[in-house]
């Protein structure tokens, strides 16, 4: 019975204790939140992983997400349009070696030479794009982590770094210099 009682007693206050640093994790704004707590910067890349800008939105850094969509759209056209203009000169090509020549190409192009190139260069800027759309992706994923650690970071008054003109005591000759100031 008194174990029982000295168990109940010691979980009782166990969970006492826990609600209490709870409490104080309720009494801080969401911004404070997210500086303090460790996995900011992993969470905002995860979210930003898994759908575009929502790292950025984890982290309230609105202003970026519109480039991001912007940079991945204009990919994503760019692969599209190329894709279509190689097949153009694919399918030309494919006739004229059957023998038909009824193709849009038929007054510009005359050598089966220059559909290969005009095929071959739709190709290449096809392949850039997909570049294009992963290098977007991923400059996404590693801003909203970076951006997450730069919201950490602290910036208050014990850390200054100025400039200065001053006179040199000497030979009063013009000094000039940069003084980085830590306090504690």
């Amino acid at each position: 019975m008194k174990t029982n009682l000295l168990l109940l007693f010691c979980l009782l206050t166990y969970l006492n204790t826990f609600a209490q640093s709870e409490q104080n994790l309720d009494n801080m704004t969401r911004k404070e939140r997210l500086i303090k707590d460790p996995l900011t910067p992993a969470k905002a890349a995860f979210y930003s992983a898994i759908f575009q800008g929502a790292g950025q939105f984890y982290t309230r850094r609105y202003w970026t997400i519109p480039v991001f969509y912007v940079g991945m759209g204009v990919s994503a056209y760019t692969f599209n349009f190329q894709k279509n203009q190689m097949n153009l000169y694919r399918d030309a090509y494919k006739q004229r070696i059957k023998g038909v020549y009824s193709d849009e190409f038929v007054s510009r192009i005359t050598q089966n030479s220059q559909l290969i190139e005009g095929m071959e260069y739709h190709k290449k800027y096809r392949d850039l794009s997909v570049l294009w759309f992963a290098g977007f992706y991923l400059l996404n994923v590693l801003d909203a982590n970076v951006g997450a650690h730069l919201m950490q970071f602290n910036v208050d008054d014990n850390l200054s770094f100025k400039t200065f003109f001053d006179q040199n005591n000497i030979n009063r000759d013009p000094a000039m210099g940069i003084a980085l100031q830590l306090k504690f």
